[in-house]
């Protein structure tokens, strides 16, 4: 059973409540230490979008076909408050925006966590004027030939084509939203977080045992649903660089996104805590009061050292994974992309057997069937 939680509006005076003794001794050291260990989730970043443009319902369906667990929608909101699934609220990387006229007049500067971003932004369209657009692949280095075919979908949309198909495995189509920067979106009257939990209300997805994970990297609106739903909730957590020795540089430079190196929600209400903290024993303690899961990006699972000629090197595996398990938060670190060679070295499988081994309870991927197969090859879980 899910710890249930209660915290009060600042989200500093925790008081938390466990369903059982078992829980209990879990939290205060036990941890998952004699849990069995589980084959890691595949999670289909964006869907299938190594193959088709990111946050199509064709990107999503392929990825299921594959044998994803979970599908990752990014959410942003329209003018007239419909959820929609773009990476971002700016456009014109993932969209032929810039291609019609109609919508020129739309283009804009905005303040997006600390940068100034000049683009067309999804909060500035309605849903029939986003759905005039298609989206196009969003990477130099990857195939362009489906742009201009598909259109943007709602989650709406997204929760249909999920409850229309099993995974490979026979089981629900798991669903892990992203909730893109909450604060932006608020201070434009627009609350996203109430848009995702009536969503996820109408479709009854919104207990603990529903195959949803809602991730944000802002702390604040995970503490918001928790208070409202009892669906399992993922903290993100990322950093601006890693240093040539492997440490991990929270330190952005003025005038880029302050969002790569620490919750927006905390640097705008004057909180200095980075990312970083939540690397700590005291974070993951802080996290677990109302998360059931972290994200973190790579390096802080297993970094990795530069020398002068630019060699990389795998260092060891740190004591994240250990200090999450204490806390029962699952880790599900992203993204693995065959274009990026600095854990795998061309091999990718060895990649994520190398994760699996640290002890990631699932995988943000880009290439789900190489996931897929890394899962099945791997030995280190009891097979279901």
């Amino acid at each position: 059973m899910k710890k249930m939680k209660f915290l009060s509006m600042a989200g500093f005076s925790l008081l938390t409540l466990f369903t059982s003794c078992d829980k209990l001794d879990d939290f205060i050291g036990g941890g998952r230490q004699d849990k069995e260990r589980k084959e890691p989730l595949v999670i289909a970043h964006r869907g299938a979008q190594s193959i088709y443009p990111e946050h199509t319902l064709k990107a999503y369906a392929k990825a299921i076909e594959m044998g994803a667990d979970y599908i990752e929608p990014d959410l942003v909101m329209t003018k007239d408050s419909f959820l929609v699934a773009r990476h971002e609220p700016f456009i014109s990387g993932t969209t032929n925006v810039a291609d019609l006229p109609e919508f020129a007049d739309l283009k804009t500067t905005k303040n997006l966590d600390g940068k100034e971003i000049t683009d067309w932004f999804v909060s500035d369209f309605t849903l029939e004027q986003i759905k005039k657009l298609k989206a196009k692949q969003a990477r130099s280095d990857r195939s362009n030939s489906f742009d201009g075919m598909f259109e943007i979908p709602t989650f709406e949309e997204i929760i249909n084509l999920a409850k229309s198909r099993k995974t490979t495995k026979g089981e629900k189509v798991g669903l892990y939203p992203e909730m893109k920067h909450p604060y932006f979106h608020n201070l434009m009257g627009l609350a996203i977080e109430d848009a995702l939990l009536e969503k996820l209300s109408e479709a009854k997805l919104n207990s603990y045992h529903s195959p949803v994970f809602v991730q944000c990297f802002e702390v604040a609106p995970l503490q918001y649903i928790n208070s409202k739903s009892d669906v399992k909730l993922v903290q993100l957590i990322s950093t601006y660089n890693v240093n040539a020795d492997g440490t991990l540089d929270f330190n952005v430079p003025e005038g880029d996104f302050i969002s790569y190196a620490a919750p927006f929600d905390f640097y705008a209400n004057g909180d200095a805590r980075t990312y970083e903290y939540f690397s700590t024993e005291e974070g993951m303690r802080f996290a677990s009061a109302y998360a059931d899961g972290i994200g973190p990006w790579k390096p802080f699972v297993i970094s990795f050292a530069k020398d002068e000629s630019g060699a990389i090197s795998v260092l060891p595996k740190t004591d994240f994974i250990e200090l999450a398990h204490k806390y029962d938060l699952d880790v599900h670190p992203y993204t693995f992309r065959n274009e990026d060679e600095k854990w795998s070295n061309g091999n990718a499988e060895a990649e994520y057997h190398l994760f699996f081994d640290a002890g990631v309870d699932g995988v943000f991927t880009d290439y789900t069937d190489e996931a897929v197969n890394a899962v099945q090859t791997w030995d280190g879980a009891e097979k279901k």
